[in-house]
């Protein structure tokens, strides 16, 4: 065809097939989107890179710059339109693949899905999502009131079904791969371990309390044994074994709305296991069991019976109910006491047990198994509170035990260890 019958622009330039300059000088490129089979239409401003932007017009790409990208990913069998998908049927076609996955963690999927219903970022095509779109809008969650434990969770599913898109070859890149800390504002309550003196102070509490001392094994046990509250919650009469002084913990009694209490395994793998029992939580169970009084019927759960701490009405308490007892006792102390207790929790007695147990020189892999940690990165970084005190006391604890081995003549530190525990004890 002869250039002058060509179609051409306000300047004179030649448009390509497909191309066309509309009435208010936006050009516009028609092309078959080959994962939908349909028209699809995309707009600029500017024809080639180096034109210039209308004024009080956004910067934006050229068209052509634009066509390129489209002929590259139609190259690749990329859907340059991310297959017309929204945010929200992303993430429910994701979630949809999710089949064995445990009650609380499809609680959470429903939880995100109900965020993206309301939130018109659920409503975007996943081909518009940009980088920072995805750090802006995490940032309007948590100006919003959301607390960043909670968008955590929604980006856990969000960023994976995502990845999911790229290999679809949906898009290209997962605007999700950032580190949440470098937009949010880290606010969650970070579970602190209380002192051995805030521990006799509260279990003492606790036991002569006319209305919690009811509590007092189990909240006991808790603390000395580091037992998750959903595992404690699921120990039944046959997981005691008083001769052998063993916890046999391979399960947990969970609840969550709708579904009710339930049995669910344990956490992890690592979250099976037995508990050798000391001398004190072996008198404790004793008198859990000696006092337990048997119901008419026994309440059971999933083919579980005889659960060890049962409520007023005889059924096994539940998670939610120890946290209240917890709350409420420490509440009730600090009205009392001039010098008042932090929040204790069931976890807090979980962080409390693991760190006493680091103090007292127990092993790490020895630790990692009596919590139950997959991974012991978990053991060393999150339930350990060791603090300057410790320190200052271990370092204070060595130099006592040098000069024992100068002043004793003793071969080697495990021997001066043994002579500094004799001094302690008398």
């Amino acid at each position: 065809m002869a250039d002058s019958l060509k179609r051409k622009d306000k300047k004179g330039r030649i448009l390509r097939e497909g191309e066309q300059q509309r009435s208010d000088g936006r050009y516009m490129y028609t092309y078959v989107d080959h994962s939908t089979g349909k028209r699809a239409f995309i707009y600029s401003w500017k024809l080639e890179k180096n034109d210039k932007i209308p004024a009080g017009k956004k910067a934006d790409l050229s068209l052509r710059e634009k066509e390129r990208q489209i002929e590259k990913d139609l190259r690749d069998g990329i859907a340059y339109h991310g297959g017309d998908v929204t945010v929200l049927e992303l993430v429910e076609r994701y979630i949809a693949q999710k089949n064995n996955v445990r009650p609380t963690t499809r609680n959470g999927y429903k939880t995100v899905v109900n965020v993206l219903k309301k939130d018109t970022f659920g409503n975007r095509r996943i081909d518009t999502i940009k980088t920072s779109d995805a750090r802006l809008w995490l940032i309007e969650l948590q100006t919003g009131g959301r607390s960043y434990s909670s968008i955590q969770t929604i980006r856990g599913v969000v960023r994976p079904a995502f990845t999911m898109a790229v290999e679809d070859d949906l898009l290209r890149k997962n605007p999700f791969e950032f580190q949440l800390a470098d937009c949010l504002v880290n606010d969650s309550v970070k579970r602190v371990a209380i002192t051995v003196k805030q521990e006799s102070a509260f279990l003492k509490f606790i036991k002569e309390d006319a209305h919690f001392s009811r509590y007092y094994d189990g909240i006991f046990i808790l603390f000395k044994t580091g037992l998750r509250i959903s595992e404690l919650c699921g120990l039944t009469l046959r997981d005691i074994d008083l001769q052998d002084r063993t916890i046999n913990v391979d399960h947990q009694l969970q609840v969550t709305a709708g579904k009710g209490a339930y049995i669910e395994k344990t956490k992890t793998v690592a979250g099976t296991r037995k508990l050798p029992m000391s001398d004190e939580v072996h008198m404790a169970f004793k008198r859990v069991i000696s006092s337990r009084k048997k119901p008419k019927v026994e309440y059971m759960i999933d083919g579980y019976s005889g659960f060890l701490f049962l409520d007023d009405r005889g059924k096994p308490m539940l998670s939610y109910q120890w946290e209240k007892k917890f709350q409420h006792s420490v509440q009730k102390y600090n009205k009392i006491y001039k010098i008042e207790l932090p929040k204790i929790t069931p976890h807090v007695a979980r962080h409390t047990y693991c760190t006493n147990m680091v103090k007292r020189g127990v092993s790490v892999k020895t630790l990692q198994y009596l919590m139950g940690h997959s991974d012991i990165a978990t053991t060393l970084n999150i339930y350990t509170h060791v603090k300057l005190e410790d320190a200052k006391n271990e370092l204070e604890r060595l130099k006592i035990t040098e000069m024992i081995k100068q002043e004793m003549n003793v071969v080697d530190m495990a021997d001066a260890k043994k002579e500094l525990d004799k001094v302690i004890n008398k």
